[in-house]
């Protein structure tokens, strides 16, 4: 489908208008090298919107590259969503469904051995050199030394101690040396991993050894610290003002929305202010984007790379009177999109089928030439760029997502006692607190927050549907495409046919894992 067809839609659903407007003419690009480097660029905490902010992804990666409109996040927090893109299973199946202890962290991944066989052992295994650098599971390096490194990385840069979410006053743990920075400019974070990815490539290249490099920042998470050189910028950026922007008719709502006042005019500027440090703060990461490009083109590597680039979740900002945050069914928790540039692939073209985070690991093992685990629940992407696609009615009906443990499950499925580990090391044991994601907002509203979280759930997002079950019994249907902003809860008078055949679909995928996740 031509860009152009696509932008309408994409303007029309609202979540995806980050990307509208900025594509332009299809380029013609290489065949697919047999063993081509990859580079995968994570944002954390991004709302889609935000990357029309963003001019250098514009330039180079999204002009040059295919976005998939209709990419989502299938448990939209950040420890179960690296969870999925490591290892290519939804959250059900790698029991990783929370950011810390017991229901998820990076603890938990490691004690169920799922480090051991994640996208960096096969590639590596693959002949590949691989290379982590930013963020990786919530709460590493819990229960190990602070110089371990995951199997599978052949180079390693990621903090184990100190204020790695402010960007500054960290330590990294490079290559099993503790390396502190501190708060000079030339220490900001996310400049500090673009130098290291870029001295990688260089590296690399001269070796003519294939690559992949997991790029993971911290932006624009809160606190959203902008480098010196972006702290005056978006003065006047109010977060936008989309239809359920402090939605004025709830009363068709589950509970935790139905029982949230109207934001306030204080909550409003407090979530106005946050979307300014956001942007400020992606202006680093549009900057890493041109440096790393440049890298490539400058060793000659640029037209044999993959480059994707998309979030661990979403990112509300008033909608649904939902302050700031994430997990939440919705569209701006859930829809992240995924941009790729590469050899073989269409310049200036989107992809509308429902595609997620559970699909990066099997795409990068098959661009990679490595055997994808019978484990995988995701499907290889490649297939949606090369030669005929297959349709998008036969691509996938339906995409799970996720949120908490329901207490069913939480009983007989994911309990996990955890006991000392073989290898734990002396100065293993509890992270540093300041590793830990840090409060968003004030206290007072932390305590409102957790008065009123999102209960546990689990949902189908189809072409035409979302249909959410709560564990408090409540449930959600939206057709999105006459409905994109979420406004019209239809559960309680759609056909009862179509809501069977729905909640049919969700009881599949909520227990499939593997080949059954593929059907």
């Amino acid at each position: 489908m031509r860009f152009q067809r696509v932008v309408s839609l994409v303007v029309i659903v609202g979540l995806a208008a980050g990307f509208s407007g900025l594509l332009g003419p299809a380029r013609s690009s290489t065949a697919q090298p047999s063993r081509p480097n990859m580079i995968f660029m994570l944002t954390d905490d991004l709302d889609a919107r935000s990357i029309e902010h963003m001019p250098k992804l514009k330039s180079l990666l999204i002009d040059q590259g295919l976005i998939f409109v209709n990419f989502f996040t299938s448990f939209p927090l950040c420890c179960p969503s690296r969870a999925t893109v490591l290892r290519g299973q939804y959250a059900h199946n790698t029991k990783i469904l929370g950011n810390l202890l017991p229901s998820g962290g990076y603890e938990k991944f490691r004690a169920l051995g799922l480090e051991t066989s994640t996208v960096a052992t096969w590639l590596q295994s693959a002949g590949y050199r691989t290379m982590y650098v930013g963020k990786y599971l919530n709460g590493y390096p819990s229960g190990v030394s602070r110089t371990f490194v995951p199997p599978g990385w052949n180079e390693w840069y990621s903090a184990v101690q100190g204020n790695a979410y402010g960007q500054y006053n960290y330590v990294l743990n490079e290559n099993g040396q503790l390396v502190a920075y501190g708060n000079r400019p030339e220490d900001y974070g996310t400049d500090v991993y673009a130098r290291k990815t870029v001295d990688f490539i260089k590296r690399t290249a001269k070796e003519n050894l294939p690559f992949f490099v997991h790029f993971s920042a911290y932006a624009p998470h809160s606190p959203a610290t902008a480098a010196p050189r972006h702290q005056h910028l978006f003065a006047n950026a109010q977060a936008p003002r989309t239809p359920n922007f402090n939605e004025a008719d709830v009363s068709d709502k589950p509970s935790y929305i139905r029982n949230r006042p109207l934001l306030t005019a204080r909550e409003i500027a407090q979530i106005d202010e946050e979307h300014r440090r956001r942007l400020q703060s992606l202006q680093a990461v549009d900057d890493a984007i041109e440096a790393i490009v440049h890298a490539l083109h400058e060793t000659g590597q640029l037209e044999k790379t993959y480059i994707f680039f998309t979030s661990d979740n979403g990112f509300h900002l008033g909608n649904h009177r939902l302050r700031t945050g994430k997990v939440a069914p919705y569209e701006e928790d859930t829809r992240v999109g995924l941009i790729v540039r590469g050899p073989g692939v269409p310049a200036g073209q989107s992809v509308e089928h429902l595609t997620g985070n559970l699909d990066l690991a099997p795409t990068w093992a098959e661009l990679a030439g490595a055997p994808i685990p019978d484990f995988v629940d995701g499907r290889s992407l490649v297939a949606l760029w090369k030669g005929t696609p297959p349709s998008v009615e036969r691509w996938r009906p339906a995409l799970l997502l996720e949120n908490g443990e329901m207490a069913r499950l939480n009983e007989h499925l994911f309990t996990l006692t955890l006991h000392p580990l073989p290898d734990r090391e002396r100065d293993g044991g509890r992270v540093d607190s300041l590793l830990l994601e840090p409060d968003d907002l004030d206290d007072l509203w932390q305590r409102e927050q957790r008065a009123q979280n999102v209960p546990p759930y689990r949902a189908i997002r189809t072409h035409q549907y979302l249909y959410v079950e709560y564990a408090t019994g409540e449930g959600e249907l939206y057709d999105v495409l006459k409905d994109p902003y979420q406004l019209e809860n239809l559960i309680a008078r759609a056909d009862a046919a179509l809501v069977q055949s729905l909640s049919a679909q969700l009881t599949r995928l909520k227990t499939c894992a593997g080949a059954s996740c593929r059907e």
